[in-house]
């Protein structure tokens, strides 16, 4: 007959998926562990299978963010092995995509130093060259981004090479995930000469960023396992 499994007590559970008591209770209203048992007394009364879905979710919060976490662990309660395999798998994939987005990125930013000797570009060659769509520079115009010339009595836009670079720079951070207010504040450093540069440390620190995300999904790997094949009664948390 297999050992019962042993209870703990919120302090247990805090102590050994390393949250608070506080935090603990509130990850439980918030379903991400299930409800635990209640004794007579009123007091909660937990199992090692609370401690391994706390910390699969620790890694999943830093890997994809606490909402996506929430979610995904309630699905891997529930789904096929199949199914939750997948589901993590998409995780990772998440993260490979991103930091692929951000190695183009940093590839774009060494393309500006090809555009030196371009003298200027319409909207329709600026757009090609990033791979984007005219649209979207005019969206960046708008947004005091990027600021062509006018050249002709209907208006149409010329990009000269202090355009051309900042257009670069503004796709590079763009195409990386960053909102509009962090790529005009590195846009305004182009014209102290600073621009390139800033926009290399943002995305060099993003990838570690992302590093480090993928190596808290990877420490995660067992609990989330244990998770989506929870473990004989007789196994405790180590």
């Amino acid at each position: 007959m297999p050992d019962e499994p042993r209870s703990l007590r919120t302090a247990d559970v805090a102590r050994e998926s390393g949250y608070s008591v506080q935090q603990v209770r509130d990850l439980e209203r918030l379903g991400v562990i299930p409800p635990a048992a209640r004794g007579a007394n009123g007091y909660r009364s937990y199992l090692p299978a609370h401690v391994r879905a706390l910390r699969a979710y620790r890694g999943l919060a830093s890997a994809a963010g606490p909402v996506v976490a929430r979610r995904l662990l309630a699905t891997l309660r529930t789904a096929s092995v199949a199914d939750a395999a997948a589901a993590i798998s998409e995780v990772h994939v998440g993260l490979a995509r991103e930091r692929d987005e951000a190695l183009r990125a940093q590839a774009a930013l060494s393309a500006i130093e090809a555009e030196a000797g371009t003298d200027s570009m319409t909207i329709t060659q600026l757009a090609a060259a990033l791979g984007v769509r005219p649209s979207t520079l005019r969206f960046w115009e708008q947004e005091g981004l990027v600021v062509p010339e006018r050249v002709t009595s209907l208006r149409a836009r010329r990009y000269g090479q202090a355009a051309i670079r900042e257009a670069r720079v503004v796709a590079a951070l763009r195409s990386s995930g960053y909102g509009i207010p962090a790529v005009r504040e590195v846009v305004a450093t182009l014209h102290r000469l600073e621009g390139v540069t800033a926009a290399r440390r943002i995305l060099d620190r993003r990838l570690d960023q992302i590093a480090a995300r993928s190596v808290a999904l990877l420490r995660a790997g067992a609990d989330l396992a244990a998770v989506v094949e929870p473990t004989p009664p007789s196994e405790h948390v180590t």
